[in-house]
């Protein structure tokens, strides 16, 4: 499904990633780890075309989409939730939701997205008039996810999914992954959280220094954790 090999990217004259690569197969979640600075969030970033990528290429569904404007990446089916949620806060839930939709061009189909969201998140249903602003971090954390999933994507890129949120709130987060990943939907996760990112994900990258430096199935990298975090994560849980 996604493809990316020998990728290098950066900002300025400072060169962030180095000869990256890696690839997602279509229904698997991927774990990306790696310590703060290790580059993980500016991988994200140039999959999805906001930082352009210096060299190497980064195929989607087949298709070299390096280069392509991040909307257009979006409209083909690779979206991203961003690190932070980054919910438009004055905007009302249900608002943020249409957002997510701005893309289509079928009204119809958004509208019927929007119902069977809604019934999938009900926390958001029963919010969907309030601004965003007023969401505990749980539940704004829900809104980025479901505001992705109106542009009807066929890969999300989840960039620290567990930053801010209390240890409850990050497992419920984890068990909606499960959910839509069991109904189909391929992920690419960022996350800090060794324990959380291994228990969800199929197979995992680490990052240290922009470069890949292990990777394997989840279970060989939980046979490995206590090496990893000691030689790459900074100790992070």
């Amino acid at each position: 499904m996604l493809d990316v090999q020998g990728v290098s990217a950066g900002y300025g004259a400072v060169q962030v990633l180095s000869d990256v690569s890696l690839h997602v197969d279509e229904g698997e979640v991927v774990a990306v780890l790696g310590a703060n600075g290790a580059g993980k969030s500016t991988l994200m970033n140039t999959l999805v075309g906001i930082v352009p990528a210096r060299t190497g290429t980064i195929s989607f569904l087949g298709k070299s989409i390096r280069g392509w404007k991040t909307e257009a990446i979006a409209r083909s089916g690779l979206t991203l939730v961003p690190e932070g949620r980054r919910v438009f806060s004055a905007l009302t839930v249900e608002e943020n939701l249409r957002m997510g939709a701005y893309g289509h061009r079928d009204r119809t189909a958004a509208a019927n997205d929007l119902v069977e969201l809604l019934e999938r998140f009900p926390i958001l249903a029963q919010r969907r008039r309030q601004p965003a602003g007023t969401l505990s971090g749980g539940e704004q954390q829900q809104l980025a996810i479901a505001r992705a999933l109106m542009s009807r994507p066929r890969l999300v890129l989840l960039d620290e999914p567990s930053l801010g949120l209390a240890p409850v709130v990050v497992e419920v987060v984890f068990e909606l992954i499960r959910q839509l990943n069991e109904d189909g939907l391929t992920f690419v996760i960022v996350e800090q959280s060794v324990t959380q990112a291994l228990d969800v994900s199929d197979r995992v990258y680490v990052l240290a220094g922009g470069r890949v430096v292990a990777e394997g199935t989840s279970e060989e990298m939980t046979a490995a954790a206590e090496r990893l975090e000691a030689s790459y994560l900074g100790g992070n849980e």
